[in-house]
This record gives structure tokens, C-alpha cells and sequence, in this order.
């Protein structure tokens, strides 16, 4: 029988999950190279961009089969953290007019730890794969 805190864990997982791979797949369409020019621009190394877009992307996917949850939600959090202190934070929390503020990321970044501290969401595969280890 599932318990409420999955239920709503598993919810968290799929918004988390699904969120940062849109974000990840949009840096690859909209061309990459303008990522990376703008990570350049905050002082950031270029290929940090790749990285970043990489776990977003396949991160947000392992999220939403529940493999990895809690390594990865560390990883997104941890982009979030950067996210909020080298871009957002000047423009508030809500804004400034010129540029968004920090609320989403802010919010991305409990979920994330959230998922990372519980590390257990229904319909995930790594209670799958946990458990058929644990058995043999």
C-alpha cells in the first residue's frame, strides 16, 4: 500500500524530473554555443554549459524513471544553488523588470532537496532494482 509521502514524493519527482529536462533540451535546440556564451559572459568556463545542459537533460529523465534520484536531485540542486547566487539574486526574488528572480529556482532547489534527503517515491525504478539486490 502506498504511503502519502511517496505519493507526493513521486509527484515532486515527476514536476522535478520533467521540468529540468525541458530546460536541458531547450539549451541543445536553441544551439548550445549560445549557452555557452552566456556562461562565458558570467566568468563561467564554456564547457560547464555542456555539463550543466547534460544533467538537466538526462538527469530529468533519470528523474522521471526514478534512477539515480538521489545523486542526481544533489546535482540539480546544486546547479540551482549556482543558478541563484551567479544569475538571480540581483534581481530579487521576484524580479526587477529587467530579469526574473529567484522563486523557481529557489523552489526547484527544495524539491530537489527534498528528493535527495527522502530518496523514496512510488513507481520509482531504483525501489525495483534495490530490492531484487536485496533479495538475491
Amino acid at each position: 500500500m502506498l504511503k502519502k509521502y511517496e505519493v507526493g514524493a513521486f509527484i515532486l519527482r515527476i514536476l522535478l524530473g520533467f521540468t529540468f529536462f525541458v530546460h536541458g533540451l531547450v539549451k541543445f535546440q536553441d544551439g548550445i554555443e549560445n549557452t555557452v556564451g552566456f556562461f562565458e559572459s558570467l566568468g563561467l568556463p564554456g564547457f560547464t554549459a555542456y555539463v550543466v545542459a547534460g544533467i538537466e537533460f538526462i538527469g530529468g529523465i533519470a528523474i522521471i524513471l526514478g534512477i539515480g534520484t538521489r545523486v542526481i536531485s544533489i546535482l540539480l540542486a546544486l546547479i540551482m544553488i549556482g543558478a541563484i547566487l551567479k544569475v538571480k539574486l540581483a534581481g530579487g526574488f521576484l524580479g526587477n523588470g529587467q530579469m526574473a528572480g529567484f522563486e523557481l529556482d529557489l523552489a526547484l532547489l527544495a524539491i530537489s532537496a527534498y528528493l535527495a534527503i527522502t530518496n523514496h517515491s512510488a513507481f520509482a525504478l531504483d525501489n525495483v532494482i534495490f530490492r531484487s539486490k536485496k533479495a538475491s
